[in-house]
């Protein structure tokens, strides 16, 4: 078994390559941990529970109506969608999740209103709309025909009945039920008649992972106050085609409306679009990975490669005196494994630089140890393999040919 002082020696001797491929291994382990820390965030994110019968649904936008005529465009809209075949609901309801016209309000329990706590999201919509949500109740009960009420001011009715989400239940009052309590925003005061399983808010993304899921749905009357905004259920195999005869009906039933193509469309294709970018930096955070470590590897090769050259003789001495061909690649992968670990130590230094960095711009959470771990397993495994066809040409040289060719 070959010593590691002598190796250590060795490289003290070659401490400017050294240092250099010990250099980038830092940066490889750096940057590897915090691109597939991105990574795993990213697809977690995309990943998000919305809460709602997403196969089912899809939303449309409308605007360019007079305001104060509200109330008949929505009966007329509910009217003329209802009678298209195979359309099971039609629904008016503010937002819809990963659409626009997100409704956010700070709240608190505090009855003098004094200190606001949270900071949610309010689904603002009528029974039809709830119904085809399909929200999953965990405690208490749905909205009965007296909890819909007429919207105040623009916003919510003044005392509205809500259903929460099980996370903002768990975080406004922990340990409790929170059936029957009492929360304001402003000057208007809601009270929880019910419990759900999940409700994330529009733009997920706008929000930490903890507070992704702090909804509410207000039960409303929308009356002139609220519309332009149709959550439409169907049979998820027919709602592409109730989409588009949706789309095509909008002109003769509302002539006067402008769709909002952006804001419009099946929810499986908004939730496909408010991704978009995440999808795109997973892409090229997979293509850094795999550049990067093409390039580490390539630099392993090519330093282990000279140094094979390099030390011709040494090896053929080496060999005379009765090394084996074993104790000769054993020697290139201790020595590899040593200058990879030196890399990895100050990579993880860097990687936490780098990741404190990324706290402040992107709010991501700190970086796990396991993924500092997962990245020097495979910066060693990289390395053992990079160095592995270098040091069987070296263990291949017979002793009195790498002698004569000094």
């Amino acid at each position: 078994m070959m010593q590691i002082r002598p190796i250590l020696a060795a490289l003290r001797r070659h401490r400017i390559a050294t240092f250099l491929i010990a250099l980038e291994i830092a940066l490889a382990c750096a940057v590897l941990c915090n691109a597939c820390f991105l990574i795993v965030n990213r697809i977690h994110a995309m990943h998000v529970v919305s809460g709602v019968d997403e196969k089912s649904l899809a939303y449309l936008v409308l605007d360019g109506y007079d305001r104060g005529r509200t109330n008949d465009l929505n009966a007329r809209i509910i009217a003329g969608l209802s009678a298209i075949p195979g359309v099971k609901g039609v629904g008016v309801l503010n937002t819809i999740p990963f659409g626009d016209n997100s409704s956010i309000n700070g709240i608190t329990i505090d009855p003098a209103r004094q200190r606001y706590s949270h900071e949610i999201n309010t689904y603002i919509g009528d029974a039809a709309s709830l119904r085809a949500l399909n929200l999953r109740l965990v405690a208490g009960r749905m909205p009965t025909t007296d909890d819909y009420r007429s919207i105040a001011n623009g916003f919510v009715p003044r005392d509205s009945m809500v259903l929460i989400t099980r996370s903002l239940a768990d975080s406004v009052w922990p340990g409790e039920n929170p059936l029957g309590k009492d929360f304001w925003c402003i000057d208007f005061h809601f009270r929880v008649i019910g419990v759900v399983d999940h409700l994330t808010i529009p733009e997920p993304e706008s929000r930490a992972a903890a507070g992704r899921d702090f909804s509410a749905f207000v039960a409303a009357t929308p009356g002139n106050e609220m519309g332009g905004g149709y959550v439409i259920q169907a049979d998820p195999r027919e709602l592409p085609r109730v989409f588009r005869e949706v789309m095509l009906a909008i002109p003769k039933i509302a002539p006067e409306v402008v769709v909002d193509h952006d804001g419009s469309g099946l929810l499986s294709d908004l939730r496909e679009r408010y991704f978009l970018n995440d999808r795109a930096m997973v892409g090229i955070l997979l293509g850094v990975i795999a550049a990067l470590m093409l390039v580490t590897a390539l630099g392993i090769v090519g330093l282990a490669s000279f140094w094979v050259q390099q030390r011709r003789k040494q090896i053929g001495i080496r060999r005379a005196i009765g090394a084996t061909r074993g104790d000769v690649l054993r020697y290139f992968q201790i020595e590899n494994f040593l200058i990879v670990t030196m890399g990895i130590l100050f990579g993880v230094l860097l990687a936490y630089t780098l990741n404190l960095v990324l706290m402040k711009a992107y709010e991501v959470t700190h970086l796990p140890a396991a993924y500092l771990v997962t990245s020097a397993i495979v910066l060693w495994l990289l390395g053992q393999l990079a160095v592995l066809g270098p040091a069987l040409r070296a263990a291949a040289v017979p002793p009195v040919v790498a002698t004569r060719s000094v």
